[in-house]
């Protein structure tokens, strides 16, 4: 069978296929296996004309890969330092399903290239903007999906890939995706059973304050389990663990599984991408096919890690414009100070973006694995947290100590949503372009927050965030064995393992944070200074 030209590939994808490289061959995925995909399409339109092998080998068991080969089209043509990428179709274009039935390219979304090459704004980055209304057009080019220049070696990111992959293999060898159930989970599992029990002690005897403590400390753990469990991490067996954290997520907690994993999954792919763009809408039977951007940065209209989002950028995971507007301009002006305040009320967020995920995949198409039940357990699941926990409410007495109680049982889980922030908002948020390697890409992106062993058990084992998004499958029990391999990893290939104690990494935080708020004083400033001067100048 004759080799696959790079040239070749591209003008299918043009004409509408969806093709990556595992392992030097060619893998076409199917409209019908984009949307049945159980990590959900975007993580797959992400790797459109790039090779995607490392990302594909650490996310997947040996029997699904396995299973991929039959999806294989043969052999492609590789360079001397491996595939050169093809750049997903980044530039605004989508697919969509005209009135006909026919699938036509429209433009939905303007591109900003970077006009310098800084390490603020690389000749690499694409940002995008929403257009006023999309537009039938005839369909992106062969020069569109060429990437723009990078300052990063093809060479030098292959070594990279490779390294990477035998670093894999020493991990495997190691054992450690086996799952420590006694001395990993023993010891949280009781803690899980002393939170519930103290909760539910302290309520019968009317110490409400306490018992939302408790009940706040139960939700606070139970997340990085369920962290486990939405990554595939504990039983490795899709259906055990998905059930499990149904009950724990979405029944004990409130919020939606299969919202976290969507999100997360998107996440681990593109850490720290403020735009580009990718969506499926597989109610509307729209394909659109564009890279991810990670919506665990998008947090406007009170947060913003990057100049960047000052641009009103689309996300591509909400599927909206992060409209920059007089609301953005005064959360951001002082979103340094407002930095605790808000991570306080974070779980509410997370109720609501529950909400919306149910709402918006009510008619998805079924997945390959859970099908429609998956979804409906989840309904329910949600519908009997808000009965059992509206119960608890009412049994309080009064509505000013159930307003209490609810403040308190949701604000002591906040230390969670710090502890993440602080692996990602004080690093790197540009875009490399599509040859940056899978684990260069990672450790640029990442860090890992310092701690004593005793208080380990309050990061839940993500303050190895480095080593977890290198390896996500792995049990978070086993991340500090094998974070001296990837330590060693770091230094042999040059690259940085960034890691910091957690006081520090608050300040590294609310420096990125104040360090933005001073560049939106400073534009405020020149404006102000334009206009001022525009009035002077008619005056005279």
């Amino acid at each position: 069978m004759n080799a696959h030209t790079r040239e070749s590939i591209a003008t299918r994808i043009i004409d509408g296929e969806l093709l990556f490289i595992l392992n030097g061959n060619l893998i076409r995925v199917s409209q019908q296996w984009l949307s049945a995909h159980p990590g959900g399409p975007l993580t797959i339109l992400h790797f459109i004309g790039r090779d995607a092998t490392d990302e594909v080998q650490v996310y997947h068991p040996k029997n699904v890969l396995d299973k991929m080969l039959a999806f294989s089209q043969g052999p492609v043509q590789l360079s001397e330092h491996g595939w050169i990428p093809l750049l997903p179709i980044a530039t605004g274009w989508v697919r969509k399903y005209s009135p006909d039935g026919s699938l036509h390219w429209y433009n939905e979304a303007t591109p900003e290239y970077s006009s310098e090459n800084t390490p603020h704004s690389p000749s690499s980055q694409i940002l995008l903007v929403k257009k006023a209304a999309p537009s039938l057009a005839s369909g992106p080019s062969l020069a569109s999906i060429q990437p723009p220049p990078t300052t990063l070696s093809l060479e030098i990111q292959s070594q990279h890939s490779a390294a990477y992959k035998q670093l894999h293999k020493r991990v495997i060898a190691a054992g450690l995706y086996q799952t420590p159930y006694i001395s990993g989970y023993g010891p949280e599992v009781a803690r899980y059973i002393l939170f519930a029990l103290s909760s539910y002690l302290l309520y019968q005897r009317q110490w409400f304050f306490l018992s939302a403590v408790s009940l706040g400390a139960l939700w606070h753990q139970l997340m990085f389990f369920c962290h486990d469990l939405g990554h595939l991490g504990v039983t490795h067996n899709w259906y055990k663990d998905r059930l499990i954290a149904i009950f724990l997520a979405d029944f004990i907690g409130g919020v939606s599984i299969g919202w976290w994993v969507h999100n997360h999954n998107v996440h681990h792919i593109v850490p720290n991408h403020p735009s580009q763009y990718v969506s499926l809408f597989h109610h509307l039977g729209s394909l659109l096919h564009f890279p991810s951007s990670d919506p665990d940065i998008q947090h406007l209209p009170f947060f913003a890690i990057t100049p960047a989002f000052f641009k009103s950028l689309y996300s591509s995971y909400y599927k909206r414009e992060l409209t920059f507007d007089r609301l953005s301009r005064f959360a951001i002006a002082a979103q340094h100070r407002l930095f605790y305040v808000i991570m306080s009320l974070a779980r509410f967020n997370l109720y609501r973006l529950s909400f919306c995920y149910l709402w918006i995949t009510r008619n998805e198409p079924t997945k390959a694995r859970g099908g429609r039940w998956v979804w409906w357990l989840e309904v329910f699941a949600i519908g009997g947290f808000f009965c059992w926990y509206e119960r608890v409410l009412r049994g309080c007495g009064s509505w000013q100590t159930a307003l209490v109680y609810f403040l308190v049982s949701n604000v002591v889980p906040s230390p969670l949503h710090v502890q993440i922030v602080l692996s990602h908002f004080s690093r790197s948020t540009v875009d490399l372009g599509p040859s940056e390697s899978f684990p260069h890409r990672q450790l640029r992106t990442t860090t890992d927050v310092i701690c004593h062993p005793s208080v380990e058990f309050l990061h839940g084992g993500l303050h190895l965030q480095v080593t977890h998004h290198l390896f996500p499958r792995l049990p978070r029990h086993n991340l500090k064995e094998a974070s001296y391999l990837v330590k060693e990893f770091a230094k042999e290939q040059g690259l940085e393992y960034a890691e910091f104690g957690f006081f520090e990494g608050n300040g590294e935080v609310r420096n990125t944070l104040r360090g933005v708020a001073d560049q939106l004083r400073i534009m405020k400033m020149v404006a102000d200074s334009g206009i001022q001067e525009a009035i002077n100048g008619k005056t005279d």
